[in-house]
């Protein structure tokens, strides 16, 4: 494992929670390693990937919910705030909550991977790590690029100890606390 190297924020969290209000709705930032990072927009492929993993949470955890686009507190060590694709937690979670929830409630983070040059190491580096840090217990990474879906789990020390990563088309068991199976097969046809 390569060790983290420190390095100063570029801003303070309160900084960049201010920025975050006022930019434009066209543009969504996120504040991960202590970089602020703009996230693309998503198309319509990515939105409807969401809605057929909301149907199946819904399906499978009536008590739950995937909140989409949800502002959320990571990385305790550096503060950091991230807009995943979608968070599972119980119904209800987000009642009195801010612009910015923490993470003790959430059994599951979500990105699906844009179509953009940074998308490898924001999804794919920075983000695990973020949600490990904030103990999030399962990450699922729906990645398009390369047509597969990777299953994070068992968050310890920032990192996730194991990630099992199958092709667009397997079934994949996303672990406990969620706890049911996922068939892929739809995701081929929205890979694009």
């Amino acid at each position: 494992m390569t060790p983290r190297t420190e390095q100063q924020p570029q801003m303070s969290v309160e900084e960049f929670e201010e920025l975050e209000r006022h930019a434009p709705e066209t543009v969504r930032l996120e504040f991960v390693q202590g970089k602020v990072q703009v996230k693309p927009v998503t198309d319509g492929n990515h939105d409807q990937i969401i809605a057929w993993l909301q149907r199946l949470c819904m399906q499978h955890r009536p008590e739950l919910w995937l909140y989409g686009d949800r502002g959320m507190k990571v990385e305790q060590y550096r503060n950091g705030r991230a807009r995943p694709d979608g968070v599972l937690a119980p119904f209800g979670f987000l009642e009195g909550h801010g612009d910015w929830s923490d993470a003790a409630d959430v059994l599951m983070a979500v990105e699906v991977t844009s179509h953009d040059s940074d998308t490898r190491q924001r999804d794919r580096v920075e983000k695990p790590d973020g949600y490990a840090a904030a103990g999030i217990p399962v990450y699922l990474l729906i990645d398009r690029d390369d047509c597969s879906v990777v299953v994070y789990n068992q968050p310890e020390n920032g990192r996730y100890r194991h990630e099992e990563k199958l092709p667009f088309g397997a079934s994949i068991k996303l672990p406990d606390p969620v706890g049911f199976t996922l068939d892929t097969e739809p995701l081929k046809k929205l890979a694009d």
